[in-house]
């Protein structure tokens, strides 16, 4: 093989692999779009609530505004349980009040509540551990600039890939 072909194979394997990397990063992008402006509450065993910050012992406005629509669909009638989710801490494969609970308690459904741009992470990581998530999210969680629903979108895809990843 010439020394003039070689630059140009290599080059074609960039340009696949930028292409392949390009087509998974818009795909997510627009997956996680998507999700982010259905609410689809319903009837569940659980309602499930992830966490935010707490600044000593009391929830961030975005955290208290997730435990307000939790409690909103819990007097709602939508489930008869409220569970809260932190960290992973240190076992990455169980979150605090993640899925012993629901493999104890034969729980099966539940509803995901959380901001609306993290709904379809969400959805899938409860969905690799049997659980069947619907997204509920909370309602003022629409964010307003172009740019800053651009990078937490982003955000989520990086987040979304690197759990895929097993990172």
């Amino acid at each position: 093989m010439s020394s003039t072909r070689r630059p140009r194979i290599w080059l074609a394997m960039f340009a696949a692999i930028a292409a392949a990397a390009l087509a998974w990063v818009s795909a997510i992008f627009w997956l996680v779009s998507r999700q982010a402006s259905r609410d689809e509450s319903q009837h569940a065993d659980a309602i499930v609530v992830f966490g935010a910050a707490e600044y000593a012992g009391h929830p961030s406005p975005i955290y208290r505004a997730r435990l307000d629509h939790a409690y909103t669909l819990f007097k709602s009638g939508f489930a008869p349980l409220i569970i809260t989710s932190g960290g992973a801490a240190d076992d990455p494969n169980f979150t605090e009040g993640g899925a012993n609970i629901f493999r104890t308690n034969r729980l099966h459904t539940c509803l995901a509540v959380s901001d609306g741009y993290h709904m379809f992470r969400v959805k899938r990581m409860l969905e690799s551990e049997g659980v069947i998530a619907y997204a509920s999210p909370r309602p003022d969680s629409r964010l307003t600039g172009h740019w800053q629903r651009t990078k937490v979108k982003l955000r989520e895809v990086m987040s979304y890939t690197a759990w895929k990843l097993g990172f």
